[in-house]
């Protein structure tokens, strides 16, 4: 694989990360790159709380991976602090080149850095590649997900 770096996003990665966002089916439905207003609100809160990290896979200057990883402190567990992964994105052209294997082993270790003792994620339940793709890492579908559209 050609170089890489994985870093954290800053502003001037918003207009690439919102493509990666928009770029498959669900994705097209939901997110609206031609209006970056509200995706640069999102990132000045994102970047501003230290509980969270938003990425980016960079080859050659250009953006082609993101993800976010937030800390959760919590009771459960002993009072036990998870990581959750969430919005991964690989540009199509990087997809099978081993890119989100070593975006999602980066978020692993600096959950483990952080003193996580558990990584979770969610996957849509029609992204059937991609649950191959988490359980091949090791993660493990132990739940069921449930979201609430707030309009």
């Amino acid at each position: 694989m050609d170089e890489i770096t994985i870093r954290r996003a800053t502003a001037d990665d918003v207009t690439a990360i919102v493509a990666l966002l928009a770029d498959d089916t669900l994705g097209a439905s939901r997110e609206t790159p031609d209006d970056p207003a509200p995706y640069l609100t999102a990132f000045t809160a994102l970047d501003a709380d230290p509980a969270q990290t938003l990425l980016v896979a960079e080859r050659d200057g250009d953006v082609i991976g993101t993800a976010q990883l937030t800390y959760i402190p919590g009771l459960s567990r002993r009072g036990a602090t998870r990581a959750q992964i969430e919005a991964v994105r690989i540009g199509e052209a990087a997809r099978g080149t081993g890119l989100g294997s070593r975006l999602i082993e980066w978020c692993v270790a600096r959950s483990r850095e952080h003193g996580c003792t558990l990584v979770q994620l969610t996957s849509d339940v029609t992204r059937l590649d991609a649950h191959r793709f988490y359980e091949k890492l090791g993660f493990e579908a132990t739940h069921i997900g449930f979201k609430l559209t707030l309009r």
